[in-house]
């Protein structure tokens, strides 16, 4: 199978280890491309809620084609989130050509671009990291019916429905939450002069361009595993959105169907 060849792809928050992530579609998308660098946003293994009798075949391939990526040429940077934050004690581990850091700086085409996780921004996880934890559990328990749900809709020939979108759709507290952290997230990286900031955390892809004062900085987001299925990756000045659901994985060469792009703007 020919692969595409971008120059950065970005994931985050896979959550390996728990009911409600999409390994195997994972797995199918990791298979199609050969970056020369994959960024791992944070949350990749979920540490809170690891349980050592689920960890299902699928999920330890993604960790296998992870490592076969940066045994190939692929530069694998993992950046720890608050789900994996046990690693941040080996932060700053360099071990040929991965590397384990709690954020990350790169130039790109001549513009600096700040990645990090995201939970720094959260109180519910800095300052009640049991209730964050419980929530976490809440979470994934919604996730793993919703699955049942959508089985059951499938069956009946009925549409899939996610019960986690509308909520954080509906609840005004959610919505208002994740504006402040892009207005927030858009708004520090203008003040240490970044141009792009690329976060994971919060589970909702986007891209859009923030206007701050009298600059611009883009804000980045590259979803998740668990619902979204989404990625980001950046290539001829480009940043592209990808879903799972829009890549043609029959091509001969897999293609991308449809992607939000975003290009990138002149000094």
């Amino acid at each position: 199978m020919k692969k595409r060849k971008p120059e950065i792809v970005v994931i985050s928050d896979i959550h390996l280890g728990t009911f409600g992530c999409h390994a195997k579609e994972l797995l199918e998308y990791l298979n199609t491309i050969s970056p020369k660098k994959l960024i791992l946003n944070g949350d990749i293994i979920d540490i809170w809620q690891f349980k050592k009798r689920y960890f299902p075949k699928a999920h330890l391939e993604v960790i296998q084609k992870i490592l076969d990526l940066n045994s190939k040429g692929t530069e694998v940077i993992y950046i720890t989130g608050n789900h994996d934050e046990m690693l941040r004690k080996f932060s700053d581990t360099t071990i040929g050509n991965f590397s384990l850091v709690d954020k990350l700086i790169l130039e790109i085409d001549g513009k600096k671009a700040w990645f990090f996780h995201g939970d720094i921004f959260d109180v519910s996880v800095s300052k009640a990291k049991v209730l964050a934890k419980l929530g976490g559990w809440g979470y994934d328990l919604l996730i793993l019916f919703n699955r049942l749900l959508n089985w059951f809709l499938v069956n009946t020939d009925g549409r899939k429905y996610s019960l986690s979108k509308k909520i954080k759709e509906r609840v005004k507290s959610a919505v208002k939450f994740i504006s402040d952290f892009e207005k927030t997230a858009a708004e520090l990286a203008v003040e240490q002069g970044y141009k792009y900031v690329i976060c994971g955390h919060i589970h909702q892809p986007k891209m859009v361009r923030k206007v701050i004062g009298n600059s611009t900085c883009l804000y980045l987001n590259s979803g998740d595993w668990v619902e979204n299925l989404s990625a980001l990756e950046y290539q001829d000045k480009k940043w592209n959105l990808i879903h799972y659901k829009d890549l043609d994985l029959d091509a001969p060469a897999p293609t991308i169907v449809a992607a939000t792009t975003i290009l990138q703007k002149k000094k």
